[in-house]
């Protein structure tokens, strides 16, 4: 009887687990499907032929002594913005990029999605690039919704990673047990015709 019991126990189990799994399935779907589909990009940006990410130009110096001070550097990447890309976009900057094994610097900045990559020896234009994988990494953590509004400090990356990583933790509880619970329930009745 103790094991009939311990089998209707884990049938109830399955079911509160499978309609857990669907409910959750069903609100977070689209949030998956941005997660997966920028996830996958991400991993190939660097063999998307440049449709992803733009790949690393090489300067003519590798040699760090042979290169302008970074604030030449910086303005003539400001002047090209201004000349090529806006007049109106602040030339504010989102992070600088020193690779010194390509003799380059990209100056990456913050509205708009837009690098300027500059040859560190002669401050020449190598490329201009709009940063697609910036936009795709920020749908893919949330950050975008921080980025559009201006929130100050991530907060809204913070609330969605966080619900979407306990939804994954409890997908993966959840479908574990939808997979294995059944095998007990029929390692259970196994047992119970066999007395």
């Amino acid at each position: 009887m103790s094991e009939i019991r311990k089998t209707e126990n884990q049938a109830k189990l399955i079911r509160l687990f499978r309609k857990v799994h669907r409910i959750t399935a069903s609100l977070l779907f689209i949030f998956f499907f941005v997660m997966a589909t920028t996830g996958l990009l991400l991993g190939i940006k660097k063999h998307s032929g440049e449709l992803v990410q733009a790949k690393s130009y090489k300067g003519t110096s590798t040699e760090l002594s042979n290169w302008l001070p970074l604030d030449s550097l910086h303005k003539n990447a400001c002047k090209i913005f201004r000349d090529s890309i806006s007049q109106t976009l602040p030339l504010k900057l989102d992070r600088i990029d020193v690779q010194e094994d390509k003799g380059m610097v990209k100056f990456i900045f913050a509205e708009g999605f837009w690098g300027i990559q500059i040859d560190g020896a002669t401050g020449k234009l190598l490329h201009i690039e709009r940063r697609r994988s910036d936009f795709i990494e920020k749908l893919h953590d949330g950050s975008i919704l921080d980025y559009y509004l201006g929130t100050s400090n991530n907060q809204i990356k913070l609330i969605y990673t966080t619900i979407m990583g306990l939804s994954l933790l409890l997908f993966t509880i959840t479908g574990f047990w939808l997979w294995y619970g059944p095998k007990r329930i029929k390692k259970g009745k196994h047992k119970v015709s066999n007395q």
